[in-house]
C-alpha cells in the first residue's frame, strides 16, 4: 500500500488503514445515512406514534413539521465515484404534500427544486443543522438530490469542490468506531 497523508488506502476503495484503531478495515464506505430528522429523535420513543409518522422517505411531526429524505452527493477527487450523506430536509406543508402526491409519478421530475432546511447534524463537520438547501427530484429510483446553499461551510465547500480519499478515511474512521461503541 502507498501511504496517503499518513493513511493507507487500498486501490479501488477496497479498504483503509484506520487512524482510530490502527487496523485495516475492508471496504471503504462511500455512503452514510441518518435514520430520522433530529427533531424526530428528540421525541421520546414511547410518544413518537402520538406525534407523527416516520417512513423510509417521509416524516411528519404534529402535522406542523414535514421532512423528506434525500442525498447530499459529493464528488470524490480523482474518481468518477461520489461520497453520499443520506439526510433529512424540512419542507413546507405545501411542498411536502406535493412531494408525496407525485412520489411515484414521472411528473415529479418536472417540479422545481423545493427549499428546505437540513434537519440533521452530520458528524465530522461543524454543525450542519439548518443549513439552507434545495431538494430536487430525479430518476424515480433514486432519493431526491439535496444541494446545499453555496456558503463557506465545509460540507457545502466539499459538495462544490469534491472530497479527497484521505478525508473519506477520516470520516469513516470516526463513524465506524462510533457505531461499535
Amino acid at each position: 500500500m502507498t501511504p496517503l497523508n499518513s493513511l493507507e488506502l487500498g486501490s479501488n476503495f477496497d479498504g483503509f488503514f484506520c487512524s482510530a484503531c490502527k487496523e485495516w478495515h475492508s471496504g471503504l464506505p462511500l455512503d452514510w445515512g441518518v435514520a430520522a430528522p433530529i427533531y424526530w429523535e428528540q421525541i421520546p420513543a414511547a410518544e413518537r406514534s402520538i406525534h407523527g409518522r416516520l417512513t423510509e422517505d417521509f416524516c411528519s411531526i404534529d402535522d406542523r413539521d414535514f421532512f423528506v429524505r434525500g442525498l447530499i452527493e459529493i464528488p470524490i477527487i480523482g474518481s468518477d465515484k461520489r461520497f453520499m450523506w443520506g439526510v433529512w430536509v424540512s419542507l413546507s406543508r405545501q411542498n411536502y404534500r406535493r412531494t408525496i402526491e407525485l412520489w411515484n409519478s414521472p411528473k415529479r421530475l418536472q417540479e422545481p427544486p423545493y427549499f428546505g432546511w437540513l434537519s440533521n447534524d452530520i458528524p465530522n463537520y461543524p454543525s450542519t443543522l439548518n443549513l439552507k438547501t434545495n431538494i430536487s427530484a430525479r430518476d424515480l429510483k433514486l432519493r431526491p438530490f439535496i444541494e446545499l446553499e453555496p456558503t463557506d461551510h465545509p460540507l457545502a465547500v466539499e459538495q462544490r469542490n469534491g472530497i479527497t480519499l484521505a478525508r473519506i478515511v477520516e470520516i469513516a474512521s470516526g463513524l465506524v468506531h462510533k457505531r461499535s461503541n
